[in-house]
């Protein structure tokens, strides 16, 4: 497989992130927004790159530049493609007017991460923006949702963590879950290894390997917690599914969801989630070791 590197900006402007349309480009990408940015060309710094797309395309000067995160990356158009993309934060120059597009570009919004339609960006996009997402939850939300578990009354059987890991994404994965009393008091856990999936089909697998417990359990108010803001939209219905791979796993669990009286689902930070995660890494390592 091959691997490039590429860089993407998180320009904010009131709480609102930059996203430009593609003017160009393949079909997948071609009317959809993205995050400015670009591959990085030989022998070229990612800091330095990320400054010439910015000014190439949005004709903006950075101020300052901080690393967010590096994620990994499968091109969608091109398996044999790997990218290695490192995501900074951006604060503009204080003198800066509002962008001026290449002919790359026929579009820019200010759009608030709530406001965010999922459809209308690229996939790439669409990872790093839940990155981003999850990131922004404060310590106050923590608290929040460590209360509300705290004081949730008996009507609730049980809560389960749940969690699905990529390594390449694409790549090796695996789901796992953790189920626990209103005592905080495991009843139940357990992992699977998938074989070659992405994170969202692991993250999917491991709320279908909590609701197989469950039912085996023979529980029937459940609360799910987990950390894959996609999934939970999508569970909840506010997020429709456009990726084609998504559609058996999802329709399996909707069924077995059918078989319980309540089914709720809310997301968590990572930190909040670290049994599940857990249960995902130790699948990983035990099938890595067995080469």
């Amino acid at each position: 497989m091959n691997q490039r590197i590429a860089v993407r900006a998180i320009v904010k402007q009131d709480d609102k992130v930059l996203l430009l349309r593609r003017a160009n480009g393949r079909v997948s990408i071609l009317g959809k927004y993205e995050l400015p940015g670009g591959r990085v060309s030989y022998g070229e710094q990612p800091e330095d790159t990320l400054r010439r797309y910015l000014h190439e395309d949005v004709g903006l000067h950075i101020r300052v530049a901080d690393l967010f995160d590096v994620v990994t990356y499968v091109d969608h158009d091109d398996r044999n493609i790997q990218y290695a993309v490192v995501t900074y934060t951006v604060t503009l120059a204080t003198d800066h007017h509002e962008p001026r597009l290449s002919q790359n570009y026929d579009k820019y919004i200010w759009q608030s991460m709530s406001d965010v339609q999922l459809n209308t960006l690229t996939d790439l996009t669409q990872l790093l923006l839940g990155i981003i997402q999850q990131e922004q939850i404060t310590e106050i939300s923590i608290d929040t949702v460590i209360k509300t578990d705290a004081e949730k009354t008996t009507d609730t059987d049980a809560v389960i963590y749940t969690d699905g890991g990529s390594r390449g994404n694409p790549g090796p994965s695996a789901s796992g879950y953790v189920i626990m009393n209103d005592k905080q008091e495991v009843l139940a856990q357990g992992s699977e290894y998938l074989g070659i999936t992405t994170n969202n089909q692991a993250e999917y697998h491991g709320v279908r390997l909590g609701l197989e417990k469950a039912r085996e359990l023979g529980l029937k108010k459940i609360d799910f917690r987990l950390d894959s803001m996609l999934v939970v939209n999508q569970m909840n219905g506010a997020y429709t599914i456009k990726n084609r791979d998504l559609w058996p796993i999802n329709e399996r669990i909707r069924k077995l969801v059918s078989g319980f009286e309540r089914v709720t689902f809310r997301h968590v930070p990572r930190e909040l989630n670290q049994l599940a995660d857990s249960e995902v890494n130790r699948a990983l390592d035990a099938h890595a070791a067995e080469k």
